[in-house]
């Protein structure tokens, strides 16, 4: 979150905080935020998230570390962490697809076959549509 919210970001993040109860079962589910903590969890209140666990890494090399921050600009990367019986945590995988190159008109799916909305929309007949992004807020239905 720079000066405001990216709209991708969130509407991803809103598809996880509602998913975060099956998930707790089997992980621990982190949104971690370049954003001070205080600003990003007024920004979970607002958008109403109740169960995913946000994390500030501000002041830390964390998203540089782990592929989130490149010259200083905010990536979506997700990352997958592992804890053995010693406690020793491990890197375990990243989503670098980030990092390749889409094809021509396409945007980049790294993330895509976990983000529920893009999953229905490409079962529309208009699939995905070139000129739909997300948005904080999408007023009425029409």
């Amino acid at each position: 979150m720079d000066e405001t919210p990216c709209p991708s970001c969130t509407a991803f993040v809103d598809e996880l905080d509602g998913a975060e109860p099956h998930v707790a079962a089997h992980a621990n589910l982190v949104v971690v935020a370049r954003a001070p903590i205080d600003r990003l969890a007024a920004w979970g209140r607002e958008r109403g998230w109740r169960h995913v666990r946000l994390l500030s890494s501000a002041g830390t090399t964390f998203a540089r570390d782990y592929g989130g921050e490149v010259d200083g600009q905010q990536m979506p990367m997700l990352n997958v962490f592992t804890r053995d019986g010693a406690g020793t945590v491990r890197h375990f995988w990243g989503s670098e697809m980030l990092y390749a190159d889409s094809d021509a008109g396409e945007d980049p799916r790294h993330v895509g076959t976990i983000e529920v909305a893009w999953n229905l929309f490409d079962l529309l007949p208009g699939g995905r549509g070139a000129d739909w992004e997300e948005q904080l807020d999408y007023g009425s239905c029409d």
